[in-house]
């Protein structure tokens, strides 16, 4: 039998299985998520987990690290906070812990991505990195020397349920999140947020890439597209004050917008306390195999 890591990225619409040997991925398989199932949720990861250690030929015993929505509560050992709703107040881990019958660490989506990025991804050789998730949600994560920084709470990097720091960088009128607050950085800066701002706008829905691809010639989507920018910067600011890490680096599919990586930076540096920050804002490497990358990785390579 082979010695390696299994990797298991929970999205809201696919679940992802990887087995990782000497950093290379030696198998991996997709399946649609189980819509509001929570059981089904449990045994479709299992069954992930079984399939792809087989075709890879790693041990019984072989680790399983698996990214999540949200988190696990430490007083209750309850999940909370994940947008895929089905699993909060369970729980998760120790059920799917009993279902896999395999040592099994978890962490948030965001926190994978991060680590997966430190590691040998867009941020790698930075000891200090804050990795950020802008898609259909927004994330955080913070690693320090390899290692992520989850705090006392487990709350560390949750970015992405901060209110935007300025009223101007907000609507007139609060924007309602599932969180249950309002005016989160999720509401403002991931996909579903920047089309419904189109939408409002415009009286029509377009998706991100066009309205990206239509901001130098229309003046509602770079009024989006612009505002965005600005948005971005002002929250990546608080992190820059707060932690100054040695990178920043982006991921989800509004990374994908070329002219974050020129126009954001920039901004950052002159709004940071004293006006000369020079932290480095990077994509991510991996891509879409960032998070179930990080969530093999939160098993150390075997010796």
């Amino acid at each position: 039998m082979t010695h390696g890591r299994i990797g298991v990225d929970l999205g809201g619409t696919k679940i992802e299985a990887i087995a990782l040997i000497d950093g290379d991925i030696a198998a991996r398989e997709r399946v649609a998520t189980p819509q509001g199932d929570y059981d089904a949720t449990v045994a479709a990861i299992a069954g992930l987990v079984d399939r792809v250690a087989s075709a890879a030929g790693l041990a019984p015993d072989a680790p399983v690290g698996v990214g999540t929505p949200g988190s696990v509560d430490r007083n209750t050992g309850l999940h909370r906070n994940s947008n895929s709703t089905c699993l909060n107040g369970r729980p998760f881990e120790t059920d799917l812990a009993v279902a896999l019958g395999r040592p099994l660490r978890t962490a948030n989506d965001a926190n994978c991505f991060a680590l997966s990025e430190a590691a040998d991804g867009g941020a790698a050789g930075h000891r200090v990195v804050f990795g950020v998730i802008l898609g259909t949600g927004v994330g955080g994560g913070v690693v320090i020397d390899g290692a992520v920084v989850e705090g006392r709470n487990g709350l560390g990097g949750e970015w992405g349920h901060m209110g935007v720091p300025h009223r101007g960088a907000r609507d007139e009128a609060p924007r309602d999140c599932y969180c249950g607050r309002c005016d989160c950085l999720e509401q403002y800066l991931s996909g579903p947020a920047l089309e419904a701002e189109y939408a409002r706008l415009a009286g029509t829905r377009r998706p991100l890439a066009g309205i990206a691809a239509s901001a130098d010639t229309e003046a509602i989507a770079r009024g989006v597209i612009d505002r965005f920018h600005d948005r971005l910067a002002e929250c990546l600011v608080t992190v820059v004050d707060i932690l100054d890490p040695d990178a920043i680096v982006l991921g989800g599919g509004v990374s994908n917008l070329d002219s974050i990586y020129t126009v954001v930076p920039p901004l950052i540096h002159r709004r940071a306390f004293g006006g000369t920050a020079d932290t480095p804002v990077f994509k991510n490497l991996h891509g879409d195999s960032s998070g179930v990358r990080g969530a093999a990785w939160l098993w150390p390579e075997p010796a």
